[in-house]
């Protein structure tokens, strides 16, 4: 059996090599197979935001943590991997909606839009947009019925026919530094 065969939709499976290094590097960090919302941050090396950057950063573990039950265990730390190295563009979008729907209600307002763009900003710097323009572009193009919400289907719809927009959601989302520092075993900030 390969490593690397082609899957339904277009989503290439994961090498089973590299499935070993990342489950091998999990439990090496965390042997009780569960990583805590601290242990996540301080991974990272995100402490010390500010409060709106913190609340960003607790809704992206709170999307790792499928179960809800306040850890990301192995599993849901491997379909986290998945999503971000192979995931298709459609799966990443959902995520991203997810992240963007912050009260949970299935529809996307710009505040929340708003909020996510600065709490971005906070985590990585300058972008290229400011968060307001960003959200008022946002709602220019893909909110079709101009209700000021974004469902689903209208943000997913309006994400793969604008690519300009798609590529500034993509980057301000790219988490593959994250991956490369789980993968490489970054030592936790010791606040040198």
């Amino acid at each position: 059996m390969g490593n690397n065969k082609s899957m339904a939709g277009g989503q290439t499976a994961i090498h089973t090599q590299d499935t070993y290094v990342w489950y091998r590097t999990f439990m090496m960090e965390y042997p009780s197979g569960l990583q805590t919302l601290h242990e996540f941050k301080t991974l990272l090396g995100l402490q010390g935001l500010n409060q709106m950057a913190n609340q960003q950063v607790d809704q992206v573990y709170n999307t790792f943590d499928m179960n809800k039950d306040g850890f990301i265990d192995i599993l849901e730390f491997i379909a986290a991997v998945n999503l971000v190295v192979r995931g298709k563009m459609e799966q990443k979008l959902k995520w991203y909606f997810k992240l963007y729907d912050a009260d949970g209600n299935g529809s996307v307002d710009k505040k929340e839009l708003l909020n996510i763009f600065m709490s971005v900003q906070a985590i990585k710097g300058q972008q290229t947009l400011s968060p307001e323009e960003f959200a008022n572009l946002v709602f220019h193009k893909i909110d079709i019925n101009k209700d000021g919400e974004l469902t689903l289907e209208e943000f997913i719809n309006g994400m793969e026919k604008d690519q300009d927009l798609l590529e500034i959601v993509s980057k301000s989302f790219d988490l593959s530094d994250m991956l490369k520092v789980i993968c490489n075993g970054k030592e936790p900030n010791t606040g040198d």
